[in-house]
């Protein structure tokens, strides 16, 4: 029996390495692997430059207090800033607290401009924020907050799309609207642009802020640094992880100038957020993603991909409905059931993760190549006229 809290319906296999875009298991089998723990290793397993990077800071300093000044860190903030709309970045472990300090925030800003009773966040059903009681309560998913009671107070969700809901839920103690811009596990939905544009339009009509949740579509996976870029907006704040950090854990918080005027020494800390060594790898990801072109290709790299996830939809139009998402964050909207899909490509050695409205993900490595797309393509085939 293993002594592992058992929170996880865990698949009966394991991996001892991966490389690029697959992972090989303990008995030899290779695996195409588009979870890449979930869209977070964005450069693919044991990318070479992360490695050396992580391998030469940990030779130097792993850790020490944000009591100190840390000149990794300061780097990275820079480059983040320097390349995004934010003035102001806060380190963090993961997603779930990037999401936590951005709650904190916004709260924090109205209250210091003397508007405390602006402290109620607006979200959508089907988000997904994180697993903290706050994050959790935010995305009020009841199949993830039951038996986690008393409930969070503090959100007022509305349905998915429904614009007028949202105007209607905006009263003088919103504080912000909370969305992610892309819908990572509620089912690969894209927020469209002109939806970005009318929330940051009724952001600024009832002075209330716009955070944009890119933990699982941001950096660089629809082809864009942040999938909101499109639309033309500028948001207030946006949480991020995952990708970030390549695999390591690490995720950030960025912030306007504006809007940070709350979070003064004290507000907010983290032991580990921020250490030199995720810091290290934070920096190597950046060195890669910022490389001329490099974001360019995502996008062709994507277009490819559709190409042949919609050949294969029209091919069995009784199996798949839809392909989602932007780049190379996709989705299948499957007409037969996921976790049996999910099965067939596993067997077919191939990797993928499933999210509500019975939809499959799939994340490949932000640096795959077109015969590893066309690899995918036909794992996915010959699991669809398997299941016809």
């Amino acid at each position: 029996m293993s002594s592992i809290l058992d929170t996880y319906a865990r698949k009966a296999i394991s991996f001892t390495k991966g490389k690029g875009s697959y992972l090989f298991a303990e008995n030899g089998d290779k695996y195409l692997d588009f979870v890449q723990g979930i869209a977070t290793n964005i450069l693919g397993h044991c990318h070479e430059h992360l490695v050396n990077e992580i391998q030469t800071q940990s030779k130097k300093l792993w850790h020490v207090s944000n009591a100190f000044v840390i000149p990794e860190q300061e780097r990275l903030a820079k480059r983040l800033t320097d390349n995004t709309f934010a003035d102001f970045v806060c380190f963090q472990n993961s997603g779930t607290e990037a999401t936590e300090a951005s709650i904190k925030i916004a709260r924090k800003y109205f209250h210091k401009i003397g508007k405390p009773e602006k402290n109620r966040i607006i979200t959508f059903q089907g988000a997904f924020h994180g697993r903290t009681l706050a994050a959790l309560f935010a995305a009020n998913n009841p199949k993830h907050t039951e038996g986690f009671g008393p409930a969070v107070d503090g959100f007022d969700q509305v349905p998915f799309g429904d614009h007028e809901a949202v105007k209607k839920a905006i009263n003088k103690n919103t504080a912000g609207i909370m969305i992610e811009s892309l819908l990572g596990e509620g089912g690969l939905k894209v927020v469209p642009d002109f939806c970005l544009k009318g929330l940051r339009e009724l952001c600024d009509k009832n002075d209330i802020l716009l955070i944009l949740d890119e933990v699982q579509c941001g950096m660089g996976r629809t082809g864009s640094f942040f999938a909101f870029e499109k639309s033309g907006i500028t948001p207030d704040i946006v949480p991020i992880a995952k990708g970030i950090g390549g695999g390591f854990p690490l995720g950030a918080c960025l912030v306007t100038k504006k809007v940070s005027v709350g979070m003064t020494a004290g507000t907010h800390g983290s032991t580990f957020g921020g250490n030199p060594l995720a810091m290290a790898v934070g920096n190597a990801v950046l060195d890669v993603i910022f490389k001329k072109d490099f974001l360019e290709n995502v996008k062709e790299k994507g277009k490819y991909f559709d190409q042949g996830l919609n050949k294969i939809k029209n091919n069995y139009p009784k199996i798949i409905g839809e392909i989602r998402g932007i780049g190379l964050i996709k989705g299948l909207k499957m007409l037969v059931d996921n976790v049996e899909f999910i099965k067939k490509l596993m067997n077919h050695k191939m990797l993928t993760v499933k999210a509500e409205e019975n939809v499959i993900r799939l994340f490949p490595p932000l640096i795959v190549e077109n015969k590893e797309l066309d690899e995918a393509i036909n794992k996915i085939e010959k699991a669809c006229k398997e299941m016809s």
